[in-house]
């Protein structure tokens, strides 16, 4: 498969039916876009990198030299932590099950130094208004988005397929929860979100009444604010959704894109 024709692939698989809406996407001419797709003009590489972070795909996959779409980036290794790769890597081939337990502990721990760097950094901006945090590698991050399922309406199946894809989130203090982001789909929480905007989720299993959360309710998504017993729409035009035993909360909502 050729450059050209992986990235028209891509376009269509990530939900660019047209190449002019593509191009208006990526701010370039559609005659350009059109050039690249049909192979008649060669990308140059910053192109080519800029399509690898938008699809987060390896460059190797969208120059058609393999089928795995998975990134890797380069690092200079510590010698210590070559031989930790080695035992893993011997893990995972002699007690896969093994690698479950690593995997489990290094997410906590990851966790816990993501949240422990946030309030690091929160308590400096508050000793010093004027500190901003200047690496490039903390401008933005990815998060897993989910097109359109959750429910400002009549109510959609949630989580029944993998996300949609991975987009970029201001790598903000107010942005540190959002654990996944989703579409909105109906207009029941208007005036505040519309149908088509992104929410970002904190991936939580209960909120407090009054916050605006993602619900699943007879096996159906929504989102809504939470009542005493029952999920409120405040689009007054909209109906409340009763909650049942069997309601689950699946995140609250801390803000949109």
């Amino acid at each position: 498969m050729t450059f050209g024709e992986r990235l028209t692939q891509l376009r269509k698989e990530n939900g660019y039916a047209t190449r002019k809406s593509f191009a208006e996407k990526l701010n370039i001419p559609e005659t350009t876009l059109r050039n690249y797709e049909t192979d008649e003009r060669e990308a140059g590489h910053t192109f080519l990198k800029q399509m690898s972070d938008f699809f987060n795909v390896s460059c190797d996959y969208l120059l058609g030299l393999t089928d795995d779409t998975e990134k890797t980036d380069s690092y200079i290794l510590k010698q210590s932590e070559y031989e930790r790769i080695k035992k893993y890597r011997f893990i995972s081939k002699h007690s896969p099950d093994g690698t479950k337990f690593v995997d489990t502990v290094l997410d906590r721990e990851y966790s816990m130094a993501e949240q422990l760097k946030s309030q690091k950094i929160y308590r400096t901006k508050l000793e010093n208004p004027n500190f901003q945090e200047d690496s490039p590698s903390q401008t933005v991050r990815l998060i897993n988005y989910y097109y359109r399922l959750a429910s400002a309406g009549t109510g959609q199946i949630v989580f029944d397929m993998p996300p949609t894809k991975r987009i970029e989130i201001p790598n903000i203090f107010e942005y540190k929860k959002a654990d996944y982001a989703i579409g909105v789909n109906g207009n029941s929480m208007e005036p505040i979100y519309h149908d088509g905007d992104t929410l970002l989720i904190e991936m939580v299993d209960a909120i407090e009444v009054g916050d605006i959360g993602i619900f699943m309710v007879n096996g159906e998504s929504f989102v809504k604010k939470l009542g005493t017993s029952e999920l409120i729409s405040l689009n007054p035009n909209s109906k409340n959704i009763a909650l049942t035993e069997d309601s689950k909360c699946m995140g609250k909502v801390i803000g949109k894109l």
